[in-house]
């Protein structure tokens, strides 16, 4: 019984852990965004096998406080030891604070994080050495500052997958790596979304209490240090535990295979979830997904992209009438879903302007965001190209000199660029966008003079508005014409704007006004433009970058893809509605189209207004590839994992038909084969494609 005392520090820690655990898991069930029920057979997985999960998790990450409890011991402190050891701390500072380390060469903070590190153990085991009599009260003090930092970050795990299910509808996945590289951005987003000061007053406060209770009944370990026999058997058996830990998490995860994706999200460990995320950042979609033979695959996208041949999608594009050389203006808008919009049946008048302008547009009714992040919007109006396995072509290595927009607008005489109201740096926007051709005009393009508001994702759209006049003024005189990238960045939280713009506070922190403001800035943009002489030669693209929420019952929810997209050019491109289905990818194609271009296109979007276009969409998470076609989405996964679902438009929909969005997700009785291959064929020819460089921009 005495001996099980020394493992008090972990079983404590364990059972406030578990504890918490449990509590997340009701609290995110009966969240709102949870929309779905749980059958009896769902709640014994999640409360069962996803507890157990977190037991073994929590055994691999008290590997530090393993080596931290076992090294306390008096002996290292006696005569010549401890002299010699802190000797030794002090060379090793002194050559960290040369700066002639390894961390050197990596640079960045390494240094200083070492130099942190080194001089506090430094210190520490300076202050037990020469301070025999407080040797006790200090190791004691040391001890509850360890242990109220696992309590700390058991909680501040538990909330931040509380939020992060509040945002999106899951466990922490790719997302959440690629937040914490953008820390500057997505710690100003949280000081400017939530009542930080009150949040972490009361979580130190509870940390403070339960790690109280904690030391309290674990300090027997620091009171009676364990001798080294005991160690020893600490040792091995923590060791034993861990190494049954590396096999056990990973199988409980295969045990995550419910119909219910909230039961599989519920089940699962969120610091695991964010393990896997980490290492899986690029899927090797050969490894993970079904695959055809590469001739049978190729010869089945040639029959969904009229004349593609062979293992490559280059083709001509011909047009029987002269080209229109039209400036274009293409504007991404963050965050904007299509029930917004008033035609897609939202009453609240939130977007009064671009509901005026849809009337007097080439409005597409029916069209699809390829994912649910910024990267992947601007990657599908960009490259025109498939949203593959992993992280957007925008973030990867290898993402310059690729076949894009832009290289055909430059192929045409143009000035091309990208315009953004935050810093470029962020997503890397800039790396992807200047590699590619793009001239940059970012907030660092900015004077003083020019930003009447600002919030951590940048300038307000409004700021930008004015700038991208400017902009445009400056590219008219050339004499060329210009295609200029505009992406707003006010829709975004903590939806904060400049006050008395519209009847919605600017510091309400409101979704409804972030989505309102932005229209109102449009609506200021258009109203510039339309004075400027270059305006009635100018078409502009409006295109939502993807939808508000991508949380739903399914792993592709359908209703969370459709986002609202115009053409808008008066006097050139009449005012109509095209209802089919179509993909984020063939908007600029059908653009290239309306401009009567004639190129060499490597795209996988088409131009829909052309007679043999066939209707599809192409959707996707990081990890799940979705393709709608014939009401049918067909879902591949890793794992080979195929899924169908029968989409049935729900009743009661009180807008037109062409503007209904919301379906039934029903699973499909009788596999539709030909359906899986076209999907295969899209998301394995896009990754082939990838793998072999072959989408490089002509020369």
């Amino acid at each position: 019984m005495n001996f099980l005392k020394k493992f008090s520090p972990f079983y404590n820690l364990a059972f406030f852990y578990i504890l918490v655990s449990f509590v997340l898991r009701i609290v995110l069930m009966f969240h709102p965004i949870t929309q779905t029920n749980f059958v009896f057979i769902d709640s014994l997985k999640i409360f069962s096998i996803g507890l157990i999960s977190d037991l073994f998790v929590f055994v691999v990450a008290t590997g530090f406080l393993w080596l931290y409890l076992i090294f306390i011991s008096n002996s290292k402190y006696y005569k010549p030891y401890g002299y010699i050891i802190f000797g030794l701390f002090v060379a090793l500072l002194l050559y960290i604070a040369s700066g002639k380390t390894i961390l050197n060469e990596y640079g960045g903070a390494l240094p200083k994080i070492g130099m942190i590190f080194v001089g506090l153990k430094t210190l520490l085991f300076g202050l037990l050495l020469f301070l025999p009599k407080h040797r006790d009260k200090i190791r004691f003090w040391l001890f509850a500052f360890v242990m109220f930092l696992y309590v700390v970050l058991i909680l501040q795990n538990g909330i931040s997958e509380y939020f992060f299910w509040n945002e999106f509808g899951v466990k922490y996945n790719f997302i959440a790596v690629n937040y914490l590289v953008y820390t500057n951005e997505v710690i100003g987003n949280i000081m400017e979304s939530y009542p930080v000061i009150p949040l972490f007053s009361a979580l130190f406060l509870i940390a403070g209490i339960v790690t109280y209770f904690i030391v309290r009944k674990s300090r027997n370990y620091i009171d009676d240090i364990p001798t080294f026999p005991e160690k020893l058997k600490i040792s091995v058996i923590y060791l034993a535990l861990f190494g049954i830990a590396l096999y056990a998490v990973p199988s409980l995860a295969k045990k995550e295979n419910s119909q219910n994706v909230f039961t599989n999200e519920l089940q699962s460990n969120g610091m695991y979830r964010f393990y896997l995320a980490f290492m899986n950042s690029e899927l090797d979609y050969f490894k993970f997904y079904k695959t055809l033979p590469e001739n049978e695959a190729f010869a089945l996208l040639g029959k969904q992209i009229p004349s593609i041949t062979g293992v490559s999608t280059l083709r001509s594009i011909k047009s029987d009438v002269a080209e229109t050389p039209k400036n274009v203006v293409l504007i991404t808008i963050e965050s904007y879903s299509a029930d917004f919009m008033k035609m897609y049946g939202n009453d609240q008048n939130i977007t009064p302007f671009l509901d005026d302008l849809a009337q007097k547009s080439l409005l597409f009714t029916n069209l699809y965001a390829v994912g649910n992040r910024t990267v992947r919007g601007l990657e599908a109006v960009t490259l025109c190209f498939p949203p593959t396995a992993g992280e957007s072509v925008v973030k990867r290595k290898d993402n310059k000199d690729k076949f894009s927009t832009g290289s055909i607008f430059k192929q045409k005489g143009y000035n091309v660029k990208y315009l953004y109201g935050g810093d470029a740096f962020f997503d890397n926007m800039e790396d992807f966008f200047t590699g590619n051709g793009y001239g940059i005009v970012d907030k660092k393009s900015f004077t003083p003079e020019e930003i009447t508001f600002a919030n951590i994702w940048g300038v307000c759209d409004e700021d930008m508005a004015n700038k991208a006049i400017k902009t445009m003024n400056i590219e008219a005189k050339t004499g060329k014409p210009f295609f200029n990238h505009w992406m707003t960045v006010s829709n975004h939280r903590p939806f904060t704007y400049p006050n008395d713009k519209i009847d919605i506070p600017g510091d309400a922190k409101s979704r409804d006004g972030g989505v309102k403001y932005t229209d109102y800035a449009l609506r200021k943009f258009f109203d510039m433009a339309s004075k400027q002489p270059w305006y009635k030669n100018t078409v502009f693209v409006i295109v939502a970058d993807h939808c508000a929420s991508s949380a739903g019952k399914t792993e592709l929810p359908v209703d969370k893809y459709r986002i609202p997209a115009m053409i808008y050019s008066p006097g050139f491109i009449q005012p109509q509605k095209y209802t089919n289905v179509m993909s984020q990818i063939d908007l600029m194609p059908t653009l290239f189209g309306l401009l009567n271009f004639n190129y060499q296109s490597k795209f996988y979007g088409q131009d829909v207004l052309k007679p043999d276009y066939k209707p599809r969409a192409l959707i996707a998470t990081y990890q799940d590839l979705g393709l709608i076609k014939d009401n049918i989405l067909t879902i591949i996964s890793p794992k080979q994992a195929v899924k169908q679902f029968q989409l049935s438009l729900k009743p009661d929909q009180k807008v037109a038909p062409e503007f209904q969005i919301y379906y039934d997700q029903v699973p499909l009785k009788n596999e539709r084969t030909d359906l899986v291959n076209e999907t295969i064929s899209y998301y394995q020819t896009a990754s082939d494609i990838l793998k072999k460089k072959s989408y490089q921009k002509l020369k």
